[in-house]
């Protein structure tokens, strides 16, 4: 089984070390076995890794400098829509929190501070859920390969899309060779 893969982003470093803290007891308490973490100050600078890495779940803080968590959260159910997305926040207006809820599809929300233990549950939750998600999708896709439904090129395709985010989106050259900005963009 793959090591889950959690992006984590808040423009607070220390809340993001007491993040890290809070995961690392939940692997120490058997929750999981281990986790691949990758946290972020910057929101930008997480997207731009999330396009070159898939993730389990994302954790973002709502109040950030940049662009909000919502927005964060958005962007990243753009590029990867099975990575689950939870919010923190000690921000109180629980309409602006609502409508960011909906427009991210924000799985699960927790106020600051956090309750460690409500806060391992629901990663543990989380994770659970993500993993059933794909097996359900890995079954669909073994079933539309077996009824001819989806080549088998495609169903790789998918995997590598799932695996390493952007891969098959890249362009080739009549020649074979990749293409490193695209044809007809500007300075060419």
């Amino acid at each position: 089984m793959n090591t889950p893969r959690l992006l984590l982003v808040d423009d607070e470093p220390h809340v993001l070390s007491a993040l890290r803290r809070a995961l690392r007891r939940g692997t120490a308490d058997g929750l999981w076995s281990a986790l691949h973490i990758d946290a972020f100050t910057d929101p930008v600078v997480a997207l731009a890794h999330a396009d070159e890495h898939a993730y389990d779940l994302a954790i973002s803080d709502f109040r950030m400098p940049t662009m909000n968590g919502a927005q964060f959260l958005a962007r990243l159910r753009e590029r990867q829509p099975d990575c689950r997305r939870m919010m923190l926040s000690a921000y109180a207006d629980f309409d602006a929190l609502a409508d960011a809820i909906n427009s991210a599809r924000i799985a699960q929300f927790l106020s600051k501070p956090w309750n460690e233990p409500e806060l391992l549950a629901a990663v543990h939750e989380q994770l659970e859920e993500h993993r059933r998600s794909l097996d359900t999708a890995l079954m669909a896709e073994r079933q539309r390969l077996v009824l001819g439904e989806l080549t088998p090129q495609e169903a790789e395709c998918r995997r590598l899309e799932r695996l390493e985010p952007g891969l098959t989106r890249v362009q080739w050259s009549e020649d074979g060779a990749y293409v490193l900005e695209p044809l007809g963009a500007e300075g060419h």
